[in-house]
């Protein structure tokens, strides 16, 4: 990431610029406000580290500026000041200011700031990827808004079963978010899929279904050329390993790869229970719903070849959310879904 020092004493840019590039970041620094707003109207910068008081334009109209103008993204900004009195510091965040460091700085304070900055600026990042990227698998099939809604509330059951027990060290608060945010993705490959199999009513052929496998593989090429942009972006992580592998099996018999037990991603393997239950339970054109109890018994039965037992005993452990996800996303109208209401 790309950081902004704007302060017009030479030895504190200098200070800066050592600290920054030495944590990895790159650093363009300039010596007043007007020049800083320039390298920001320019979208070359996301965060900006500028000192209170500068000619021409100070650190505080810098941030009115800043928040004036649609920069095209949110610009995160570090005040550097002397003053530490409650007036001054109510002034900058009045003026749009995310944080400020008092002077002379301590490098381990400015390094938490920046990645408390970094964090946010990755919410805005991740939020508007999987929104985008989502609607347009949505766009191609009118059934998807409801499965995605679902899928994502299952995904985020399991994890959240998964969360307690003591052989699943890797699930926490932030992988049951992470989940919930990014399995909506899981078949964003089907764009690349032409309509006349992906939206055909009759069973596929042989050829059909090959040509429909490749979505696997084609949506994690997609969130790969996203991740080669935003590299640290982890939440481009999950997403790209659960379209790669929601269609694997724990005794490597899926596709695409024919990957086997742990070496399949845990987000991929909860995805693949969540997704199947969701089109066992689901209404097609070509199919009626099955009941609850009898798609119990098909995963249940399928515990140890195509889910991860672990898996299977969350679900278990879910039934009733699974149930209850099931009836509220199935009672709403595909425009009145509430996702705050149905998937809390």
């Amino acid at each position: 990431m790309k950081i902004l020092v704007a302060d017009d004493d030479a030895i504190t840019r200098d200070m800066l610029e050592h600290v920054l590039t030495a944590d990895g970041y790159e650093v363009e620094t300039v010596a007043d406000g007007s020049a800083a707003l320039d390298v920001v109207r320019r979208g070359q910068c996301q965060i900006v580290i500028s000192d209170w008081e500068m000619p021409t334009m100070d650190g505080l109209e810098l941030c009115r500026r800043i928040r004036a103008e649609n920069m095209g993204g949110y610009v995160y900004v570090i005040l550097l000041t002397r003053m530490n009195e409650a007036k001054a510091v109510i002034a900058g965040f009045d003026a749009g200011a995310d944080d400020y460091v008092t002077k002379p700085f301590e490098p381990a304070e400015l390094r938490m700031r920046i990645r408390t900055g970094e964090r946010i600026l990755g919410l805005e990042t991740r939020d508007v990827t999987i929104f985008a990227l989502a609607k347009l698998a949505e766009s191609r099939d009118s059934d998807t808004g409801a499965h995605l809604e679902r899928v994502r509330s299952y995904s985020r059951a399991l994890a959240r079963s998964l969360r307690d027990r003591e052989d699943c060290p890797e699930v926490d608060g932030a992988f049951v978010e992470l989940i919930y945010q990014t399995s909506p993705l899981h078949d964003i490959g089907k764009v690349a899929i032409p309509d006349g199999i992906l939206l055909k009513a009759a069973s596929l052929s042989r050829g059909e279904r090959e040509i429909m496998k490749t979505h696997a593989e084609r949506g994690a090429d997609t969130l790969d050329a996203a991740l080669a942009q935003y590299p640290t972006a982890k939440f481009l992580v999950m997403a790209r390993d659960i379209a790669l592998t929601h269609h694997e099996r724990w005794d490597g018999s899926g596709y695409p790869r024919r990957l086997a037990g742990e070496s399949i991603p845990l987000c991929g393997r909860i995805v693949a229970l969540a997704d199947v239950y969701d089109a066992l339970t689901s209404e097609r054109t070509y199919k009626l719903a099955m009941p609850h109890a009898d798609a119990r018994e098909i995963i249940v039965k399928l515990s140890g070849t195509h889910f991860d037992p672990r898996v299977v005993d969350a679900f278990l452990a879910t039934e009733s959310e699974f149930i209850r996800i099931r009836d509220c996303f199935r009672e709403l109208p595909k425009a009145e879904t509430d996702l705050d209401r149905c998937a809390a």
